[in-house]
């Protein structure tokens, strides 16, 4: 079995190698530019939590995703004469997104690291700025040079050149890294870390919208690789790189960024700014909460219906396919549900276009109809085996014996440990947030960076999910005590 199983995630393996090799748009000649001007939209990818680049607003309680470089987005998309489409996404995911043709280009404040390099192309530079850090403002006074940093906690982005910066220029401080800026401004405020190291343009405009905090030039050192930001694209993507970098010089030439741009960002702030209550941003909760129930709904039945395909399949006479099954529920029990959801987002997205909210939801289905198999399994091996030799000698056939006698009892048997799954599939719904799908916890992450608020937002999703978790489990109660209580009766 365990050779078989070996054998199987092998195959699995090259599928996947396979697949990335032989995509057809990685071999053809470089259509980047005609490709765009045939569908008509410019597809930008952007993690909208880093203000003044991109960040979102509640502007009339309609969520809007704004900044300078949304700003040069659409000067792009209007010179190349289509429709600019923002995709939202956490930092970590723009890049896979851009190499599995999810965005056209990646225009989030990105620094063109030669690591990154190797990966994707780069336009010119068209934003250059140094690296600020940011401190409470009592503790000013302790940090007088970026030795003073040596032993305390300095945190930055994951996957940006704040953070490689840190490693190399601060390496007797403790680095920490987190996937979310407002986490960071929530760590920092919080005194979890000392320091938060971002872009001076991102952290002036944090300084300037929170009273506590206090932004000071990092002196940081860098190469003429990595000053600036600049926008990536796929490989091999020379025309449509040509085409924005005309755009850039246009944009450069009339200076557009700082006469227009980060002024329409400022003033954006503002409006972030001048109401943070949470019933104001209630929109953004509420739209959260109706995805959150929409994939826990569809994981709830997608996930029990492939569960009991899974447990059935394992008690049948069919040896491979019993392998089969056995591999699947091994292979999906041994891998972090977060890798699953990235990998049918990104990696069967290279054969079909899956959106974001699909490729959530069908993720959490296959995730959840491995543990469920499980749970149905261990179920029908408690029935008492007298009963299916009982259904026996009333002729009833093996599918009449599993659908009226062995089913409904193991509903019985498996329903308490049916309920703890529900609760943690709902709880498992926050995973989708890392490709963008605007769940609760994804709504939470846009609503700390648009109010500076850190505390308030978890607090309200925190409560949220309980009084979900809560309903589920008085209505779970409710039809185990109907069940009891039929039982008691036909006993009786």
């Amino acid at each position: 079995m365990k050779r078989l199983i070996t054998r199987i995630l092998l195959i699995m393996g090259l599928l996947l190698i396979g697949i990335i090799s032989n995509n057809p748009s990685a071999r053809a000649s470089d259509q980047s530019l005609a490709t765009v001007k045939e569908k008509g939209t410019l597809v930008m990818g952007t993690s909208p939590n880093y203000p003044p680049y991109e960040f979102q607003i509640n502007q009339n309680g309609q969520s809007k995703i704004v900044g300078m470089d949304v700003e040069i987005g659409k000067q792009i998309a209007k010179d190349l004469g289509v429709k600019l489409v923002v995709k939202k996404l956490s930092f970590d995911s723009l890049l896979p997104a851009l190499s599995t043709g999810k965005v056209d280009m990646i225009l989030s404040g990105m620094s063109p690291t030669p690591a990154r390099r190797k990966s994707v192309d780069f336009t010119d530079i068209y934003y250059t700025e140094g690296e600020s850090i940011l401190l409470n403002k009592r503790d000013l006074a302790k940090y007088p040079n970026k030795a003073a940093f040596n032993g305390n906690k300095v945190a930055a982005e994951t996957g940006t050149l704040q953070y490689d910066l840190i490693k190399k220029q601060l390496p007797n401080a403790k680095l920490v890294g987190m996937s979310s800026a407002a986490n960071l401004i929530l760590a920092l405020k919080t005194h979890k870390v000392d320091a938060v190291v971002k872009g001076t343009a991102s952290a002036t405009a944090y300084a300037k919208n929170d009273p506590s905090l206090v932004a000071i030039n990092g002196h940081f050192k860098t190469s003429s690789a990595q000053a600036g930001n600049a926008i990536a694209l796929k490989k091999g993507s020379g025309q449509l790189k040509n085409a924005i970098n005309q755009s850039l010089t246009k944009i450069k030439r009339h200076g557009w960024i700082q006469s227009r741009y980060l002024k329409t960002a400022g003033k954006y702030l503002k409006v972030n700014t001048a109401d943070t209550s949470m019933w104001h941003y209630r929109g953004y909760f509420l739209k959260g909460l109706k995805y959150t129930l929409l994939i826990a709904i569809v994981g709830i039945i997608g996930g029990s219906l492939l569960g009991l395909l899974l447990a059935i399949i394992r008690f049948g006479a069919v040896r491979p396919l019993r392998w089969l099954a056995t591999a699947y529920v091994e292979f999906v029990r041994g891998t972090p549900l977060m890798v699953q959801i990235m990998f049918v987002y990104f990696g069967i997205g290279i054969i079909i276009d899956v959106d974001a909210l699909s490729a959530g939801m069908i993720a959490i289905v296959l995730n959840s109809g491995a543990y469920l198999s499980e749970i149905i399994r261990g179920g029908i091996q408690a029935v008492d085996p007298g009963q299916r030799e009982a259904a026996a000698s009333l002729g009833l056939s093996r599918g009449a014996t599993l659908r009226y006698v062995i089913l409904p009892q193991t509903v019985r048997i498996i329903w308490p440990s049916l309920g703890n799954q529900f609760i943690n599939l709902i709880k498992d719904t926050s995973m989708v947030s890392i490709i963008g799908v605007t769940e609760l916890i994804y709504q939470l992450g846009i609503v700390q960076a648009d109010t500076y608020r850190g505390v308030a937002p978890i607090a309200i999703a925190m409560v949220i999910y309980f009084v979900i978790c809560w309903l589920l489990t008085r209505l779970l109660a409710y039809y185990e005590h109907r069940f009891n209580h039929g039982q008691q009766r036909q006993l009786g």
